[in-house]
């Protein structure tokens, strides 16, 4: 559609096709962008590869992992205990960070093989996380 809707305006478009959808093949596209944003980037004279967001989303993430680590070594030291995110934000001394907490925990619970899981609570201020497993270990 999109190809279409350019064609009839007069705009140009490329289309690539791919015999098959593979690790390599998907790898040649991705460095295919990379080079086009690239170039692209140096004719209209911005440097495509200088994005301060970027390195402050990676700290923000680090973060993350790490309020998500304490609380795994909080819930796994009280195993059958349930706790809400306010509780184990309390807890951690970081009360400012409940909400987090609370989305760190919901995404484990939801996924298996985590040793997490949400008990009931209708809201995220009621919703309780038990540890049921074992010792968390450090994501890589």
């Amino acid at each position: 559609g999109t190809r279409q809707a350019l064609y009839e305006k007069g705009r140009q478009s490329v289309t690539l096709t791919l015999d098959e959808v593979s690790p390599f093949s998907v790898g040649v596209l991705i460095a295919l962008f990379e080079r086009a944003v690239g170039f692209y980037a140096s004719l209209v004279n911005i440097n495509a590869y200088h994005q301060p967001g970027v390195q402050a989303g990676k700290e923000a993430a680090d973060e993350v992992l790490k309020l998500q680590l304490a609380a795994l070594k909080l819930l796994s030291a009280q195993p059958g205990v349930g706790l809400t995110a306010e509780e184990m934000a309390a807890q951690l001394g970081k009360p400012a960070e409940a909400e987090t907490l609370y989305k760190v925990c919901q995404r484990l619970a939801a996924n298996p093989g985590r040793s997490l899981t949400r008990r009931g609570g209708k809201t995220p201020a009621t919703a309780t996380f038990v540890w049921q497993g074992a010792a968390p270990q450090p994501e890589q």
